[in-house]
């Protein structure tokens, strides 16, 4: 069947939804450059410095588990509208807080936004998108976390010599971006799919015909109207033959993402560099070559995605994590943890991570569960995502400073390459599949011994 596809509609749809990335990565990445300065005010040792990062993790888990549950009732639009406001309070918040229990409420309480950005975002992007399409339009999901992330650490960079209270506008730039989000989520539609759920087919069939076409629309809306037509939305749902599966793929997928670790890189690259002999002058400079190989390497992602598939993306990216991280690990064992060398195995990490496991895990988890359960479902891995960033970036301070180095990036690339095996015996594969089409798969596959999606 012919399908002509409005590339531009799609492409502006999924942008602006894909900017509740850009402000998850600001959010996450600000505190990067802000954190040498936020020890020396507040006086932080390990585990409080950890906490200082990690709190804003911890209310991301939380914002997750609502969101989730909430965009099934309320619709994907209208959530991303509160996210955006709450963005906006917490930016100003956190620059403001006149002490670290203040500062670190406002983060807890601007991880309820990010939490619900992770979850809310890809899922509609994963819904307006054409299956031809989906994976570069989940990439683009990626793109704006990087991009966020490049974007604080330019703040953060240009920022660092304004005086004392440089960490307070590091923070309050945040505002801009979320003022931005709230205005262009005004001018998109409601997910089509929710539309279906919430009754009003005439709107959904219109976003859809608009997406790609009459004929396309039509199909959709059959294979839409049937994966609808048992609807259920309770926890227990989660549990019935086939969703079962895909819910423990995503659970498991969502912890090795974090315990591989690239939120230890994302965020502690400055300490990382400061270990290893930089100056903080030097170490704030070197988080913009982080940031610009990340938003670099995510833009190959944009054209590996949909040709090569979710599959072998993650088991190379994984391997590939893993080999740089066991030369972090023997640069400390051989005494040639020092400048450069360091920053150079740090970059080939991310290039791996940017290019294969970032933009498939969001593409995946948005992708592998059935429309009547998608934002219940979509909570458990974005949930558990969450509960694992903020556990290993709590901890990560007192394993590098106090356990070691060494064993530090050795336990990482452990869990590379136990990613790399999960991918390789369990990993889905969903390239060029419609969203009903992967629902199905699942219901086949559900007496199966594996979890495997083959062609």
């Amino acid at each position: 069947m012919k399908s002509s596809v409005n590339l531009r509609y799609v492409i502006f749809l999924a942008a602006t939804a894909a900017l509740g990335g850009l402000l998850f990565g600001f959010d996450i990445a600000i505190i990067t450059g802000a954190g040498p300065f936020l020890t020396e005010h507040f006086k932080l040792g390990d585990l409080s410095l950890g906490w200082a990062f990690s709190s804003l993790l911890f209310g991301c888990a939380l914002g997750s588990a609502i969101a989730g549950r909430l965009t099934d009732f309320y619709g994907r639009k209208k959530i991303l509208l509160i996210v955006a406001v709450l963005f906006a309070i917490t930016s100003l918040g956190t620059g403001a807080a006149p002490s670290f229990r203040f500062f670190a409420l406002a983060r807890f309480i601007g991880g309820l936004a990010v939490g619900g950005a992770s979850i809310l975002s890809p899922m509609y992007v994963a819904e307006v998108s054409p299956a031809s399409l989906r994976g570069r339009m989940g990439a683009l999901y990626q793109m704006s976390i990087v991009t966020g992330i490049l974007i604080s650490y330019t703040v953060n960079y240009l920022l660092r010599g304004i005086g004392p209270v440089n960490w307070r506008w590091m923070f309050i730039t945040g505002v801009i971006p979320s003022v931005l989000f709230f205005v262009m989520l005004l001018s998109v539609p409601e997910s089509p799919r929710f539309l279906f759920m919430a009754g009003k087919e005439k709107q959904a069939f219109a976003v859809l015909e608009r997406i790609a076409g009459r004929q396309t629309a039509e199909l959709e809306v059959s294979e839409i109207r049937a994966s609808l037509s048992a609807q259920r939305k309770t926890w227990r749902d989660l549990l019935r033959p086939g969703i079962r599966r895909a819910v423990l793929v995503g659970f498991c997928l969502a912890i090795l993402v974090h315990v591989s670790g690239i939120n230890t890189i994302i965020d502690y690259a400055p300490a990382i560099l400061k270990s290893a002999g930089w100056k903080i002058d030097a170490a704030l400079f070197s988080t913009f070559i982080i940031g610009l190989t990340n938003f670099a390497f995510t833009l190959v992602s944009f054209w590996m995605i949909d040709r090569y598939g979710r599959k072998p993306l993650y088991i190379v990216g994984s391997l590939g994590m893993c080999a740089a991280l066991l030369l972090l690990m023997s640069a400390v064992l051989l005494s040639r943890f020092q400048n450069s060398v360091v920053l150079i195995y740090i970059l080939a990490y991310l290039a791996f991570f940017s290019s294969c496991i970032g933009p498939v895990f969001w593409t995946l988890v948005a992708e592998i569960f059935p429309n009547d359960l998608r934002g219940t479902a979509m909570g458990v891995p974005v949930l558990t995502q969450w509960i694992a960033n903020a556990a290993v970036v709590l901890l990560f301070p007192l394993a590098f400073n106090q356990i070691g180095k060494a064993i530090t990036f050795g336990f990482l690339a452990a869990m590379s390459l136990l990613q790399a095996l999960f991918a390789w015996f369990f990993g889905p594969e969903t390239k060029n599949k419609r969203l009903e089409e992967i629902e199905e798969h699942w219901k086949q596959v559900s007496g199966s011994h594996f979890v495997a999606a083959r062609k």
